[in-house]
């Protein structure tokens, strides 16, 4: 499954734990900066540091 999120809303939210873009993976948003990958629900980017998963 893939995000269908505006590519405007993508150049303005960034990653809450760094402050890095975030890319689309799938139904992740995975910052550039740290790794950690949020969640995308029902199109909506979940960016709450507790529900991203992180890398490795």
């Amino acid at each position: 499954m893939s995000t269908n999120l505006d590519p405007a809303l993508l150049d303005i939210i960034v990653c809450p734990a760094c402050r890095a873009s975030l890319t689309p993976a799938g139904d992740e948003l995975v910052c550039t900066g740290c790794g950690l990958a949020y969640p995308v629900r029902d199109d909506i980017p979940v960016l709450l540091v507790d529900e991203a998963r992180k890398p490795g």
